[in-house]
């Protein structure tokens, strides 16, 4: 099962996280990565970040990404939402 686990930070303490489950395998993992995304953002009710350069290394290395007010195209009320795969 892949797991996602999303997080909303401001002013470095943990607001509102979720964890997201996906265990449709016929999904390559840069789907479920998407579709995780898609699934933490509909539900802490937020824009679909984009993604820059800078997210993609990080999350290719650390399975770990954040995203800041430069990735929204609305504002933002925190100071970012950390997404981290969990399991996979």
């Amino acid at each position: 099962m892949f797991r996602m686990w999303g997080k909303i930070w401001k002013d470095n303490r943990l607001k509102q996280d979720t964890t997201i489950c996906i265990s449709d395998y016929s999904l390559s993992r840069t789907q479920m990565v998407f579709q995780a995304l898609e699934d933490i953002c509909y539900q802490l009710d937020l824009g679909q970040p984009i993604w820059l350069e800078t997210n993609i290394r990080d999350f290719k290395r650390h399975d770990k990404a954040r995203f800041s007010q430069d990735n929204f195209v609305e504002s933002i009320d925190f100071d970012y939402l950390e997404i981290q795969v969990i399991e996979e």
